[in-house]
């Protein structure tokens, strides 16, 4: 009879977090990792990509409730500026509930951990829009 050597595996390291976030037709893909504190978005940085400072303020807001120093890379896509950076807030919250838990609570008062499901409704045959009929003519 042989006996099989059991192997100790390694622990596995994770190096990031990962969180997706969406609103509207925008999806976010947040990595967060323990590091300076900087934040790429789509290659840039925060402040060069979105052009306004409430944006910036916006997708980062996550950040002032966990009170660590992250260093974050997303990958956004789909939707208007306002929805992309609402889905980084979204994706960034949920990677920041993984990494401490204790946050949770903080994140679902302020409403960053709720997916705003509200999407522009489809436009139906023989309407202009999604519910405007045509202008009815007598003659």
């Amino acid at each position: 009879m042989v006996k099989h050597e059991t192997t100790k595996t390694k622990p596995v390291v994770h190096r990031y977090t990962e969180g997706i976030g969406r609103r509207k037709t925008a999806v976010a893909r947040v990595r967060v990792a323990q590091g300076a504190g900087e934040t790429i978005v789509n290659g840039k940085p925060l402040s060069a990509y979105f052009q306004l400072a409430r944006h910036t303020a916006l997708a980062a807001s996550p950040l002032a409730l966990s009170g660590g120093k992250f260093t974050i890379t997303v990958t956004v896509k789909g939707g208007g500026v306002q929805a992309q950076a609402e889905a980084i807030r979204h994706g960034l919250s949920r990677a920041l509930v993984l990494l401490d838990a204790e946050t949770k609570k903080q994140m679902r008062v302020a409403g960053y951990l709720t997916r705003d499901s509200r999407m522009v409704e489809r436009k139906k045959f023989g309407l202009k829009k999604a519910r405007r009929a045509p202008q009815w003519q007598k003659r």
